[in-house]
């Protein structure tokens, strides 16, 4: 593989896979080799719009392409344990979409699974891998704002969303919390680790998920994080983190920004700035490079998006979830509460 093409795999052909696949072509150490759909003319539409050499009409038969390095899982979440699974008892190589599963038992069964197996396993936890945001944690951990007190976050759509849209589908992991949320919680537990404490509320649709979730966390160190996330209100997508000796203000889209301003105390405000060779802001690339680094390097997890932190997001969202009363089909008959 460090001579040759990372060969991937797309599990789904839906609107992510295809921004993600995008972004594949333009990599040049990367390549297409296989696309699978539970519809096989839609694999093979796909196959043929991004140069897949092979299309398949079910999961089963790309999980054991041999010829496929990593297959990055692409569906709704409530099927990512499903077809991540599948993949990894295959023996492939696996990035798979946020939220990593839908509850935290499937995302440990997936780490598990990876273990057995001997196999490199990631969140597609892109805003992790973005530049911008890293030099944002480097910057927070180099103390340049002092110990952290406040971490704030908000991401929200306007909608409105019918009741057919997954958004509005318990079956299928809906509501803004998983969706969206994910990006709050795992922006401040980047910052400040795991939680000690959750707290939560919610305005629930009819069909029993969250049209828009408030949650604070606190930690023993004194920090406290405020987040919410809504599919009923679009908001800025902007971020904030303060410490006992500065800020960090991200202006909007923390999880790909633009920008952020450094205020530190007795000196001008710093702009940090995206560099423009890195690409969009929109862009995946960032986490198909980091996947592809890992794996030639004969890793089995990243060090920007390790398991570890996976599962204590899940965790966090299990407690808000068990706070909100947003209860899931595919959930155990008990929801593990971090």
């Amino acid at each position: 593989m460090v001579e040759r093409k990372v060969r991937w795999g797309i599990l789904a052909t839906g609107g992510i896979a295809a921004a993600f696949a995008a972004d594949l072509v333009d990599l040049p150490d990367a390549e297409i080799a296989a696309v699978a759909s539970r519809r096989r003319e839609s694999a093979e539409a796909f196959a043929e719009r991004f140069g897949a050499a092979r299309a398949y009409g079910d999961w089963e038969s790309l999980a054991a392409d041999g010829n496929v390095d990593v297959v990055y899982v692409a569906t709704p979440h409530s099927a990512h344990r499903a077809a991540a699974g599948l993949c990894l008892e295959a023996g492939r190589n696996v990035l798979c979409e946020k939220p990593f599963t839908l509850n935290l038992r499937e995302t440990e069964e997936l780490v598990a699974l990876a273990r057995e197996h001997d196999r490199f396993l990631m969140e597609a936890m892109w805003m992790y891998c973005n530049p911008l945001v890293r030099r944002l944690k480097a910057l927070v951990d180099d103390g340049a704002i002092g110990e952290v007190r406040t971490v704030q976050a908000d991401f929200g759509l306007a909608g409105p969303f019918p009741r057919a849209h997954r958004l509005r589908d318990p079956a299928l992991g809906g509501g803004a919390l998983l969706d969206l949320g994910v990006y709050p919680v795992s922006f401040a537990q980047l910052l400040l680790g795991e939680p000690d404490a959750v707290a939560g509320s919610a305005v629930l649709s009819p069909e029993g998920v969250d049209l828009q979730t408030g949650a604070v966390l606190s930690w023993e160190s004194g920090a406290m994080a405020a987040l919410h996330c809504s599919i009923v209100g679009g908001t800025g997508g902007t971020a904030s983190v303060t410490g006992a000796r500065g800020r960090i203000d991200v202006p909007s889209g923390f999880f790909h920004p633009e920008r952020f301003v450094l205020h530190r105390d007795g000196r001008d405000p710093e702009e940090f700035t995206a560099d423009p060779a890195d690409g969009p802001r929109s862009t995946l690339r960032h986490e198909a490079v980091e996947v592809m680094r890992a794996l030639r390097a004969g890793e089995k997890e990243s060090p920007l998006v390790p398991l570890e932190g996976s599962l204590a997001v899940m965790r966090t969202l299990d407690a808000v979830r068990e706070r909100i009363g947003v209860r899931y089909p595919g959930d155990a008959a008990t929801v593990a509460v971090g």
